[in-house]
């Protein structure tokens, strides 16, 4: 059949187990894998908030994950535009991917240039989204006691 070279992208911000698992799952599955580090400015327009780490920083880390072969800063919004770069012919996501209309298309579109599309386990109990909630509410929290001591004087 040949080399498997995967693809595994993502934001990777506040990188956690869920991040780590993707990078392991999929290296189990294929002979070469390539990360790609979604770029800050995709990140914004894709979420409308810039990730906390940016991405010369999340590429060192996944870049040091001995899992990831090559780390790759992904500037494009459209995967096949990716693949015709990169030429990878497996291509792994998260199963909160699995069956919406995003996920579909992907794999349609994967499918049209022969592809394999994988979806793993999304690691639902830690997410950046759920860490970047509890950074918030921490920063948040010595302003609001503030705000109350001042109130009570």
């Amino acid at each position: 059949m040949g080399l498997k070279i995967g693809y595994a992208p993502g934001a990777f911000d506040l990188f956690h187990i869920g991040h780590l698992n993707i990078l392991k799952h999929a290296r189990s599955q294929c002979d070469y894998l390539i990360a790609g580090v979604v770029s800050d400015e995709m990140l914004e327009r894709a979420k409308g908030r810039l990730p906390l780490v940016p991405l010369a920083e999340r590429m060192e880390i996944v870049g040091s994950i001995g899992y990831v072969d090559k780390v790759y800063a992904e500037l494009l919004p459209d995967k096949l535009q990716v693949w015709e770069e990169l030429r990878f012919n497996m291509f792994f996501k998260g199963d909160d991917w699995k069956g919406t209309p995003q996920g579909d298309r992907l794999e349609s579109a994967f499918n049209a240039v022969g592809v394999e599309v994988v979806f793993f386990p999304y690691t639902v109990h830690t997410s950046s989204t759920a860490l970047r909630t509890a950074l918030e509410l921490i920063n948040q929290a010595p302003e609001s006691a503030h705000r109350r001591q001042g109130a009570r004087r």
